[in-house]
This record gives structure tokens, sequence and C-alpha cells, in this order.
């Protein structure tokens, strides 16, 4: 490639040197993204494929241009597109790139520096290390793996990154988008038709920006289907020498149709004719590139938790429709999505079983997911299971489900819509 050529694709790639600006909803997570941005550590922006890491950056962009930050001090990479893709196992290139940059910009001062999907590049560490060191350079990366981007940065610089984790758009960031005032008690009441009906639609399709302005249910669930197959034989199968690819694609689908239930290792391996070693090892993929999270069962002891049986949900409600067999299984959606918002919340989450079940325990309070109360035997068993638990734990529980009308004197219950605005 030209240095000419070179060129062109940095000008392109950077309109904000031209006086373009960059406008999106914004990001709950870009508050973080400012604070850290005057720090000298690294800032890494981790998160599935499509949640808006680009777009979270360039709302960082953004931040330091309103600041007076020169527009050519800042360069955005995307080191995904395909005129990189020759260069992509050999590092050096980056040094390529760079000087380039400093040739046709020719800043004077601080320089920020975005690579976007750096774990393209093999070895990219090595070049940011090298520049970290010498340079008056800030780096913000963004990456699509969380094993890749955590260890090789803590081998090379320990304690010298801080990290940011996206996930797809809150239920909040959602109603943000759809402009639904829904920031305190008197505009939630306003507008509560209007968040219901939102709300059944996050159930079912998730936070994915480009699924849910999608015009039709088929063109939203052939994205889905794009994101995951795209993550599997893109992320995980080259970056693992993977050979039964299509094994791996009959797992992963499988599980959708199983999410919240507990794992049995055995049972898959044997499903799927892969030795267990192997099946944990496709888990550990799909955590890794953030499709999945496995939740380990309460214990004081936390060997114990380790070696417990563990449920597995999804990391976006819409991977739920790209099940083997599809289903409108609202209980294991909104189950499902709890998890979602806990996992944002909670360092510790677990869920509790012993003689009853708890679906979720925080360390703080105990959560059981239904979505209707109409039926007695449901009700019973829900407070049953939460004072159980409360009385072992001394630890208060909360009832959170759908239906607007389901009540109980004994417990507190809350709507799930309600639960997911008021945090």
């Amino acid at each position: 490639m030209t240095t000419e050529t070179i060129k062109a694709i940095l000008t392109e790639q950077n309109p904000h040197w031209q006086g373009e600006h960059y406008t999106a909803v914004p990001r709950e997570r870009l508050s973080t993204l400012i604070d850290y941005l005057p720090l000298r550590q690294i800032i890494t922006i981790s998160g599935i494929r499509r949640c808006g890491k680009s777009v979270l950056a360039k709302q960082g962009i953004q931040h330091l241009l309103e600041q007076g930050v020169h527009p050519t001090n800042i360069l955005f990479l995307n080191l995904e597109q395909p005129w990189f893709i020759e260069y992509r196992h050999n590092a050096a290139y980056l040094n390529t790139l760079y000087d380039t940059y400093l040739q046709l910009a020719n800043p004077q001062g601080k320089v920020y520096v975005f690579l976007d999907e750096v774990q393209f590049f093999q070895n990219w560490q090595v070049f940011v290390k090298s520049k970290y060191e010498t340079g008056n350079i800030k780096f913000i990366l963004t990456g699509s793996n969380s094993s890749l981007l955590s260890n090789d940065l803590n081998t090379l610089l320990s304690g010298r990154s801080l990290n940011i984790h996206l996930d797809t758009f809150s239920f909040s960031e959602y109603l943000r988008y759809l402009e639904i005032p829904h920031q305190d008690e008197l505009s939630r009441t306003q507008q509560r038709i209007a968040i219901l009906q939102a709300f059944d639609n996050y159930l079912q399709w998730g936070g994915f920006f480009e699924v849910f302005t999608a015009p039709t249910p088929a063109i939203r669930q052939a994205i889905l289907l794009s994101y995951a197959q795209n993550i599997l034989y893109q992320d995980i199968v080259p970056r693992h020498q993977i050979r039964n690819a299509a094994t791996l694609e009959r797992l992963f689908f499988y599980l959708m149709t199983n999410a919240t239930r507990e794992i049995n290792y055995t049972t898959l391996s044997q499903t799927f004719g892969i030795s267990d070693k192997t099946l944990r090892d496709y888990l550990d993929y799909f955590e890794e590139t953030f499709l999945v999270k496995r939740l380990e069962r309460f214990h004081h002891k936390p060997k114990e938790r380790i070696k417990s049986q563990k449920k597995l949900y999804a990391l976006d409600n819409g991977f739920l429709q790209t099940a083997t067999k599809p289903t409108r299984n609202l209980g294991q959606a909104l189950e499902n999505m709890v998890f979602i918002e806990l996992n944002r919340r909670a360092l510790n989450l677990s869920y509790v079983r012993d003689t009853y079940e708890v679906d979720f325990f925080d360390g703080q309070t105990l959560y059981q997911v239904s979505y209707s109360l109409e039926d007695a035997k449901t009700r019973q068993r829900e407070i049953h299971a939460l004072e159980y638990f409360g009385e072992q734990l001394h630890k208060p529980g909360l009832i959170l489900v759908a239906d607007p009308l389901s009540n109980t004197d004994e417990l507190p219950v809350d709507t799930v819509a309600t639960w997911l605005l008021r945090h």
C-alpha cells in the first residue's frame, strides 16, 4: 500500500479533521469515558460486536473537540477495515500507519489515538506499549474479546489500563432513543402506556441498535443470526483454530433454546459428540466474546461456588430469537433480561438453591422473577423461596414481574419495566 493510499484512508476514517461532528444517542458509559480521558492510563472499551463501541469512542472524540483539542491531534483507526487484511499479521505496520499520520496531520502536543477492534492485528500490544512509554500519546482501544484485551495488556502494561465494558442498549437508553421521557416518577407515570409498549419490544428483541431499528421481525431475526455467526466464524473459529465449526454453531443455537437453565456438561458433550474439555472450551469462547455468561450457585465458600453447577444466560435477549427452536417463552425472556441488568450492576451475582430456589442473589437482595403471580401455586412457590432464604441469609427479597397487575401482601413486588428504570 502506497503512502498516498494510506493518507487517503486516514483522511476517510477521520472526518472530524474536516470539521464533521459525531452525533448519536449518548450512551450511559460516556460519562466514565470522559472521566478517564485526562488520565495517563490506556483506556480499553470492551463489548460484544455491534454493541456500539465505535460509536462510544467517537462520542469521546466529540467531547475532546468540544474541550478544545485540535482535530488533527485525534487519530481514529478502524483496524478491521478490508484495507488492512493483508497486514494483520504484521504489527510493525501499525508503526507505518502512525508515522504516515504524523506526516499528514503534523499534530502538535498530546495525541489521542483511538484503535477500533484492536484485536484484528496480531501483537498489537507491542506497538501500543512502545508508543505509550516513549510518546505523549493517550490510547483508547476497543475490542470484542475480553480475554485478549485483559491478558495481553496485563502482560505488558500491568496496572496501566482502565476498562470500560459496554453492553447493548439498556432499557433506559432504548427509551432515550425513542424519546420517551422516563427520568422521574412523574414522567414514568405519564408515559406508562408508551413505556410498557416499548418494554414488550425490548423484551423480545434486546438492545442491539440495528436490530430494534429494523422494520420487520424477519429482518431483526436475520440481523441477529448474522451477528452470532460473524462472532463464531470471524472471532472464535480462526483465533482458536477450531476444525469442527459446524458443531460450535449448533451448540450455540442449542444453548439459546435452553438459556436460563442449568448446564449439564456430560449430557451436552454426549449430545454433540465432543469431549468434556472441548465443550468447556467452547463455552469459554462464547463468554470471551460476550455471547453468554454462566452463573454460579451461591455458597459461602468460594471453592464450592466454582465447583457448583452453572446456569447459562444470553447477554442480549435478542439472541433468544436465534434458538434452534425459537419460542415466545416470556418467562424465560424476562428472567434473562433481569440477569443482564443485574450482571451490569453486581460483581458477585449468583443463584441460590437448597430445598427452594431463588433466581438471583447479588449479596444484598434476593430476586425472584415470575411473568405473573396470577396462579396461586406460582405465587406461593415464589414467596416461600424468598422467605426461606431471607431467613437464612438475613437479606430482603423482591419479586419481579411483567404483569403490572401482579401483587402480594407478603413481599415487595415490582414490574421489571419499572425496576429497570429506578436504578
